[in-house]
């Protein structure tokens, strides 16, 4: 309590509020204060104090033991299930001002007697309280009982919608129908074996025929709003087995140098891949599959990346205490992730990512709370510039002193057995077949003279063809 009141040289209550803070002013509105209490109650526990204004002076309250009391009194009328959070009084700066802690409760979801468990329960979002939505209220439930959503078995679902033989590669052993019972991805139900959430989420090569939100979708977004889609994908396969097509849809994007070192060519790229994907992975584990319709969503933007989770941090965690805690929302999803080696060490990830991005000399990431998701944002490098124009800065050299693209190894490669179209260099290297990708990509390698052109006197012909020349066979062994 003593850092919760402690002032800053204006004389104002330093401590800002936040996920597990607040303050007011007066109870001469108590609706707002009690909705406050039960979104604590129902998040991750915290501290009202009442007697200081919006702007963090303190002011006391009036006849302190009095409005302990009545304070008490609403509670008690108001909340349901029985909530008693411990009130106490408190002098700051000359004046009394009282402070209700409470405790991430047991019993909850808490809410409003006069809404209804329906529409009073209320949660924390960052400095906020929103009421919670069906799905949330469900989940609150399920959490305060110790069982997991992923835990829940899947009626719909039979053994032969899992993947058996692909699991077992991806664990690096042999998985059998008792195994997934061992392992939480199925359950005995009479005589015969259910595959669980966690076995559709892990397992499943459509997952989202059981779990509409099952699935990652990508974007590279150009632009100052971000709102230009300038590639897009849609992930729909077992989460474990995602991971690598986000990272591939990433690294596409990123500008990539290429470094030679004594032995071999090492791929730099322009983002901090391992920091993102350990983001990606958390972001798989930690995803609420209670949620309808809202997948996980990655997008690369100009400056940055965003990565969404559907649902909320899970109860009791905040996103200041992330980096010392750790609380599984899906914890036999997250040991299949362990057994494919996605995860490497329990409650290390979210340091492992700060470590990593602190090394590449970028900003520290954000994490937010935004309504019903978790979004972490990853700044990089500006990415707004055609990657012809940041190519000729990013290049490397290859051994012979010529500069190295991130696409002319693999074009070049494309045209070595023979004459080909413009679009099946493009698309060698995972290139959209765009006059802009022509004209950034397969031009300087004509300019070049590593590249040639099978009818150089008409350019825009369709017979036109296009053959490496002696000296792209030299770059290539050069960069080999």
């Amino acid at each position: 309590m003593v850092d919760l009141l402690a002032l800053d040289a204006n004389g104002r209550v330093a401590a800002p509020e936040g996920k597990t803070r607040e303050y007011k002013r007066d109870l001469s509105s108590p609706t707002k204060p009690l909705r406050t209490i039960v979104a604590f109650a129902n998040s991750a526990g915290g501290q009202l104090v009442v007697g200081v204004a919006d702007d963090g002076t303190v002011v006391g309250v009036g006849d302190p033991l009095a409005e302990e009391e009545r304070l008490a009194s609403l509670i008690f009328d108001s909340i349901e299930p029985q909530l008693v959070p411990a009130i106490d009084l408190a002098t700051v700066a000359g004046e009394t001002v009282l402070v209700v802690e409470v405790p991430l409760s047991t019993r909850r979801p808490h809410y409003m007697k006069t809404q209804g468990i329906d529409s009073g329960v209320y949660v924390r979002l960052g400095s906020t309280t929103r009421q919670a939505d069906p799905a949330l209220v469900a989940e609150l439930e399920r959490t305060a009982r110790g069982v997991a959503f992923e835990d829940l078995p899947e009626p719909r679902a039979t053994l032969a919608d899992l993947d058996l033989a692909q699991l077992g590669d991806l664990r690096g052993r042999t998985t059998t129908a008792n195994d997934l019972v061992a392992l939480g991805l199925a359950v005995k139900q009479g005589a015969q074996t259910v595959p669980t959430n966690a076995g559709i989420l892990a397992a499943c090569p459509e997952p989202t025929r059981f779990l509409p939100s099952a699935w990652v979708q990508c974007g590279r977004l150009r632009g100052r709003e971000g709102i230009d889609i300038f590639d897009q994908i849609e992930i729909h396969k077992p989460l474990p087995q995602a991971v690598d097509d986000v990272m591939a849809f990433l690294t596409k994007h990123a500008y990539k140098t290429g470094v030679f070192g004594e032995a071999r060519r090492r791929d730099v790229y322009s983002i901090p891949v391992g920091a993102i994907r350990e983001v990606v992975v958390n972001a798989l584990v930690h995803a609420s599959y209670a949620e309808r319709g809202t997948p996980i969503r990655v997008g690369f933007y100009d400056r940055r990346i965003d990565v969404e989770s559907p649902g909320g941090l899970v109860p009791g965690l905040t996103v200041e205490t992330m980096r010392g805690v750790s609380r599984l929302r899906n914890p036999s999803l997250a040991r299949i992730f362990r057994d494919a080696g996605l995860i490497e060490q329990w409650g290390s990830g979210v340091n492992r990512v700060y470590s990593e991005i602190a090394k590449a000399g970028l900003p520290k990431p954000d994490i937010e709370e935004i309504v019903d998701r978790v979004r972490v944002t990853i700044h990089v490098a500006d990415h707004s510039a055609t990657p012809k124009l940041v190519e000729q800065d990013a290049y490397a050299r290859s051994k012979d002193g010529r500069h190295v693209g991130r696409y002319d190894v693999g074009m070049l490669s494309a045209a070595v057995d023979g004459p080909v179209h413009r679009d099946v260099l493009l698309e060698a290297v995972g290139l959209k077949p765009l006059s802009q990708n022509y004209t950034r990509h397969v031009v300087p390698l004509i300019e070049a003279g590593l590249l040639a052109m099978t009818v150089p006197e008409k350019p825009r012909s369709k017979a036109q063809r296009y053959r490496i020349t002696d000296a792209g066979r030299e770059f290539l062994e050069a960069s080999e």
